[in-house]
């Protein structure tokens, strides 16, 4: 699965881990996440991620 990374921070969501402290459980493809999901570094939204290389 592909990584993405947060444009305004860095922080990067890995979906072999996701992100348990907000309930996305290991596993769940970037295309899964909800709407309202938000960088939990930044707060950015889905729309400031970028596939990475």
């Amino acid at each position: 699965m592909k990584k993405y990374v947060c444009n305004l921070c860095g922080w990067e969501y890995d979906p072999e881990v996701g992100c348990p402290e907000d309930g996305i459980a290991p596993g769940t493809p970037f295309e899964d996440l909800p709407d309202d999901f938000v960088c939990p570094l930044c707060g950015a939204g889905k729309e400031e991620f970028s596939e990475e290389d």
